[in-house]
């Protein structure tokens, strides 16, 4: 979960994951749209990467990211769990 919050508390990671949100793209067009060297955009990657929010795909020479959306639903159910009322204390009658 650390690794999420650090994935999530830069601005150009998060503008990454959004780009994600309309499909996968190869690292080529998304380094079309940050004007990053290289370096530092692979170090976007692999922060990314770590934290489990893309996946990754080699096809030939190209690699491919895509959103991994399996954490987000995990880092969103932890969220609510944090914030949300204690199970104890619900009721079920309105």
């Amino acid at each position: 979960m650390n690794e999420v919050f650090k994935a999530l508390a830069d601005p150009t990671r998060r503008e990454i994951l959004r780009e994600l949100r309309s499909g996968e793209r190869t690292a080529g067009e998304l380094a079309e749209l940050f004007p990053l060297t290289k370096s530092t955009l692979s170090g976007h990657f692999a922060v990314l990467k770590a934290a489990d929010l893309v996946q990754t795909e080699k096809r030939g020479t190209t690699v491919i990211y895509r959103l991994n959306t399996t954490v987000f639903q995990d880092v969103l159910s932890s969220l609510l769990g944090l914030f949300g009322e204690p199970e104890h204390q619900r009721s079920d009658t309105p």
